[in-house]
């Protein structure tokens, strides 16, 4: 199993290289689908998804599709599974982590995945990493009050009736990204601490120029920025 998770792409030639090594060839001759799903789930939804869709253009697949897990739902997997299996590689966006679970599951994805990513590269963007490490953070009081899947680190609600905290859990450590980043302030170092300090296994901060690479479980850490592992 060959996966890459980021904070928000590609931005050094590091993580690039990283992505080809997993591939085994050059981007320029892959074929790639992107999910953007999560990125919906916030005001500005639609310019993000077309920022994201713009940044995987500007990496230089040979093709490049986009799979909307909402609407799997309503057509026939026939009609979608040869699409993803024809690719090789998966790249899921950030965004509302909660909804991106809900939808993981909804649309019947989170079934199918473990099976493509034998012979696939996942290619994680901040909530697309965090859907295959062992859980994610939620607030239970307000879940328990309002039915709202609530990230209290990041500030993050999903959508009331559309969240969920599921996770494959196909690695061993958590991912807290975009440390120090001048667009999550309270993403520095002490609340990665905090965040490390509810759980009972490792958890990786890293910042926007940093990706946690795994193959067959070998864990490897590309930067060009900084990151700190806490050991759980």
């Amino acid at each position: 199993m060959k996966l890459l998770f980021t904070s928000v792409g590609v931005t050094n030639d590091s993580i690039r290289k990283a992505l080809v090594e997993l591939l085994g060839k050059p981007v320029e001759e892959c074929r790639a689908i992107q999910i953007s799903t999560a990125l919906y789930a916030s005001p500005s939804g639609p310019e993000d998804a077309y920022q994201m869709v713009k940044h995987y253009g500007e990496m230089g697949w040979k093709e490049l599709g986009t799979l909307e897990l909402t609407a799997l739902p309503t057509i026939e997997e026939e009609h979608w599974l040869p699409f993803v299996e024809s690719s090789d590689a998966i790249l899921v966006s950030g965004g509302n982590t909660g909804y991106l679970s809900y939808w993981f599951q909804e649309s019947g994805f989170a079934e199918r995945l473990p099976g493509l990513l034998e012979e696939r590269v996942y290619f994680g963007i901040s909530a697309g990493s965090a859907m295959v490490t062992p859980g994610q953070n939620y607030d239970p009081e307000r879940l328990e009050r309002e039915d709202v899947y609530y990230d209290d680190e990041y500030e993050e609600a999903a959508p009331k009736d559309a969240g969920s905290a599921w996770v494959l859990g196909l690695v061993g450590f958590a991912i807290r990204p975009h440390l120090n980043a001048d667009y999550f302030s309270m993403a520095n170092m002490e609340m990665m601490e905090q965040a490390a300090a509810k759980l009972d296994y490792p958890l990786y901060a890293i910042d926007d120029e940093t990706a946690i690479k795994v193959v067959d479980g070998e864990v490897e850490v590309v930067s060009e920025g900084e990151w700190r592992l806490f050991d759980g």
